[in-house]
């Protein structure tokens, strides 16, 4: 499943409950739930989970305790607004850019600067992720799609214009929360290629293709 980046609505957590699977969480929204199926991937602050119950004002998902050790879901409560996103179709525009909804780390929110009604951040980012931050490339924070304004060491600063601050629950956030990220998967395919280096093609192999020519 894949997402853009873009927030069609935001939601909020209406029931918690531990099970022996992890946490089956119960979200509150308008827009979603409208042609929402069980078992369709919803992307809820970021995080690809799956719909197990659909009602016409709510839907409910499971968290798997490897998702609750990767992200920021073990600190969803009742009254949590949570960022929503159904995945993308063929026809869907990519407005924002590939998101998978597989979040690659927690990050801390360090500084807010206000400017104007929008705002610019900083955040402490796991320094395994800083490779795959560059000035100007994509990032997705609480599966919002975001431009890297600027990155030193590990510190990221985002630009954040008004519009995002009153769609996303991203106005709501202050000084030391934690957010989830997600860093643009082409920087790890790339990545990837790079080290993974060329290696040769077994003779045997060649010869089960029919290619035993010399």
């Amino acid at each position: 499943m894949m997402f853009t980046g873009l927030i069609e609505e935001q939601g909020k957590i209406t029931a918690v409950r531990k099970n022996s699977a992890g946490v089956q969480l119960e979200i509150q929204c308008s827009r979603i739930p409208k042609d929402l199926k069980i078992d369709d991937s919803v992307a809820v602050s970021g995080v690809c989970l799956t719909a197990t119950s659909v009602a016409p004002d709510r839907f409910r998902v499971q968290a798997v305790p490897e998702t609750i050790r990767r992200t920021t879901v073990g600190n969803w409560k009742n009254g949590t607004r949570v960022n929503l996103e159904r995945a993308c179709t063929p026809e869907t525009r990519l407005g924002g850019h590939l998101v998978q909804g597989h979040v690659d780390g927690v990050v801390t929110l360090r500084t807010i600067k206000k400017i104007g009604a929008g705002a610019e951040w900083q955040l402490k980012i796991p320094e395994q992720l800083t490779r795959y931050c560059v000035e100007k490339g994509s990032v997705a924070l609480e599966g919002v799609s975001l431009t890297i304004a600027d990155i030193t060491a590990d510190l990221l600063k985002i630009a954040l214009i008004p519009h995002t601050l009153e769609v996303t629950n991203l106005g709501t956030k202050k000084v030391g929360d934690r957010l989830n990220m997600e860093v643009d998967i082409l920087a790890k395919y790339v990545e990837k290629l790079i080290t993974a280096g060329t290696r040769p093609i077994r003779y045997e192999y060649l010869k089960n293709l029919g290619y035993d020519h010399e």
